[in-house]
C-alpha cells in the first residue's frame, strides 16, 4: 500500500461550497437552470454539474436570454449583469461570496466617495478575472488592474491611489506591491492601502508550506483556470520542488514518480475532495501494476 496523505484542508472554500450546493438544490427540482459562466473553476467538477443538467453560458448568451432561471456563482457580476436580468426577465440565483460582496460594496463606496476627481482605484488582480470584472464594474469600469509590478506604468503615481486587492491574490505579493508602491509615490498621503484578501485563502500558503515539507513528493490537483490554484501550486513548488501539477487522475501515468516515497496530495479552493481521492487512486492502481 502506498504511502499517500490527501490534505485535510485543501479543497472548496465556504464560497465554493456554497454556489455548488445552490446549484444542485436546484437541480434537483427538475427545472433547467443555466450558469453565467463556469460554477467553479475546475473542469472536472463543472463537467460533474453539467451531467446533472446545469448548463453553462457566457455573458453574449446571456444577454439573449429570456424569462429562465441563472446561477450568479461565487465570483460576482458587475452591476451590468442585474440591470440585463430585470430587462430579460430572468431569475437570479445568486450564489456571489459573501466576502466578494463586501469588497465590492467597499470599493464602489470608495469610488463614488473618492476625495479628488483624479483618485486612482487600483485593483491587484488577474485581468479578465470574473471577480476583478466586478470590482471593476462597481467603478463604471474606471478602475486601474495591474497583474503585477510590471504595470505600474498603468499609474500616474503623482495623483492619489486607493489600493485593492482580488480576495484570491497572494498576500505577500500585495504586501510586496504595497511596499514598492510607497517608495515610488510623490506623496505619501495620498497613497491609501486596503487588504482584502480572503483568509481563507490566505491560510492555505502556510499550510500548504507545511505539507509540502511534510512529504516527499506533491501532486497539487487544481483546474487550469484557477487563479488560486497557480498561486498555491508556485508556492508549494518553492518548499518542494518535487511538486507536480495535474488537472485530472489520469495525468499522474506520465510523471514517472517514485512510488515507494511519501506522497501528499493537496489542492485549490476550487478543488474538489472527490478529485483528490481520484488522484490517490490513480496512484494506487500504477503501484499494482508495477
Amino acid at each position: 500500500m502506498l504511502n499517500i496523505e490527501i490534505d485535510k484542508k485543501s479543497g472548496f472554500c465556504f464560497g465554493v461550497v456554497n454556489a455548488i450546493s445552490k446549484a444542485e438544490e436546484e437541480l434537483a427540482k427538475g427545472t433547467t437552470l443555466y450558469c453565467l459562466g463556469d460554477i467553479v473553476h475546475n473542469g472536472q467538477e463543472v463537467e460533474r454539474l453539467t451531467r446533472l443538467g446545469l448548463i453553462t453560458i457566457d455573458h453574449d448568451q446571456f444577454a439573449e436570454l429570456r424569462d429562465a432561471r441563472v446561477l450568479l456563482r461565487a465570483h460576482g457580476e458587475p452591476p451590468s449583469t442585474y440591470e440585463t436580468a430585470k430587462k430579460n426577465n430572468l431569475t437570479l440565483i445568486d450564489a456571489s461570496c459573501p466576502v466578494v460582496l463586501k469588497l465590492q460594496a467597499r470599493i464602489k463606496k470608495a469610488y463614488e466617495a473618492a476625495p479628488t476627481d483624479d483618485t486612482q482605484i487600483v485593483i491587484y488582480g488577474h485581468i479578465g478575472h470574473a471577480e476583478v470584472n466586478g470590482l471593476v464594474g462597481q467603478t463604471n469600469e474606471k478602475a486601474i488592474v495591474i497583474e503585477s509590478e510590471a504595470d505600474l506604468y498603468k499609474i500616474d503615481l503623482a495623483k492619489p491611489i486607493q489600493l485593492f486587492s482580488q480576495t484570491t491574490k497572494s498576500l505577500d505579493g500585495f504586501n510586496h506591491l504595497v511596499t514598492t508602491l510607497s517608495k515610488s509615490i510623490v506623496k505619501n498621503d495620498s497613497f491609501e492601502f486596503y487588504d482584502t484578501i480572503c483568509r481563507q485563502v490566505a491560510n492555505r500558503m502556510p499550510n500548504i508550506t507545511t505539507f509540502a515539507q511534510q512529504n516527499d513528493i506533491i501532486i497539487f490537483v487544481s483546474g487550469k483556470k484557477s487563479s488560486n490554484g497557480k498561486v498555491l501550486y508556485e508556492h508549494s513548488k518553492k518548499i518542494n520542488s518535487n511538486t507536480y501539477l495535474v488537472s485530472e487522475a489520469d495525468e499522474v501515468i506520465g510523471l514517472n514518480l517514485d512510488l515507494t516515497k511519501k506522497i501528499g496530495i493537496c489542492g485549490a479552493t476550487s478543488t474538489p475532495r472527490w478529485l483528490m481521492e481520484e488522484v490517490s487512486k490513480k496512484l494506487n492502481e500504477l503501484a499494482i501494476k508495477q
